[in-house]
């Protein structure tokens, strides 16, 4: 993440989210709108989520270790150094969709060639792809929007295999434990040798048990510190062993110290595009910025 970004400015972006929002289990949305033209060049945050940026404005540039993607691509887990913008100063309207790594099989197939890549949704998707961002382009409402999309996700959730009913526990187990879980016990509750969930694991989410635990982990620490909280209170409260552990973890995922992901523009609109994520995080503030979809 480096100093030198432009982030947007919030009061100008309509954030739009689902009136219904859960419809798909694992799957998150949000659409954004800029109001008025500014250059935009933000530095993402690595989040427990396979992340579908959907190009609504032709203008959409992510660009990860050194590559340049136009369009509407796919972040996978743990991308490194990402950064998201636009090819000029005309404003940025986008659908961010946030898929769990276990829907993100289903939707994507095997998720281990998207671990730490940024690919164009066409290279994942083909022409289905193409299709899609049309159909999301005419719509004339995030209503709309938000409905046409869990319909493509929803189809091709039901034409693909899901993974081991004992990856998918173990993963909720990381979830519900916020990455404070030890893989001999993870493997222990769903009935493998550790061995075996080792393996299983890696070859379907991606990631290692382990570094999928630290990067659950680093998520609720990441918001807690954006919500206001000391880094002392942070790394006590996400089970670090001290704060020169939540450092190293930090600057691990982001390349930046807490202070920086505390001020990280994104992650300060979090709780508006996704305002059922984080209620227990404090302190928190209240935004004005979410817009009911129309």
């Amino acid at each position: 993440m480096k100093s030198t970004e432009s982030p947007p400015d919030w009061a100008s972006v309509e954030v739009a989210v689902p009136r219904q929002p859960g419809r798909l289990p694992g799957v998150s949305m949000a659409g954004f709108r800029q109001r008025a033209p500014a250059r935009v060049d933000i530095a993402m945050v690595a989040h427990p989520s396979v992340t579908l940026f959907v190009d609504l404005s032709d203008s959409l540039v992510c660009d990860a270790h050194g590559r340049r993607e136009c369009g509407s691509t796919v972040v996978g887990l743990v991308p490194g150094d990402l950064r998201l913008g636009d090819r000029a100063a005309g404003g940025i309207e986008c659908l961010q969709i946030r898929l769990s790594p276990v829907l993100a099989v289903a939707v994507f197939g095997a998720s281990t060639d998207l671990s730490g890549t940024v690919v164009t949704l066409e290279d994942v998707w083909g022409r289905d792809a193409g299709r899609a961002e049309e159909r999301l382009r005419a719509a004339t409402s995030w209503d709309e929007r938000f409905t046409i999309a869990a319909d493509a996700l929803g189809r091709r959730m039901s034409a693909r295999p899901s993974l081991d009913p004992e990856v998918a526990a173990a993963w909720w187990l990381m979830l519900t434990s916020r990455g404070r879980v030890r893989v001999d016990s993870l493997a222990s509750e769903v009935g493998w040798s550790r061995k075996r969930l080792w393996s299983r694991f890696r070859s379907q989410i991606g990631l290692t048990p382990k570094h999928a635990a630290r990067l659950v982990r680093f998520d609720h620490a990441a918001h807690l510190l954006a919500a206001g909280n000391a880094a002392a209170q942070v790394a006590a409260e996400s089970g670090y062993v001290d704060q020169a552990h939540l450092h190293r973890e930090v600057k691990a995922f982001t390349g930046v110290t807490p202070t920086a992901v505390a001020a990280a523009p994104w992650l300060a609109i979090d709780d508006v595009a996704w305002p059922t994520s984080f209620a227990d995080l404090t302190p928190s503030t209240s935004s004005s910025h979410q817009v009911p979809a129309n």
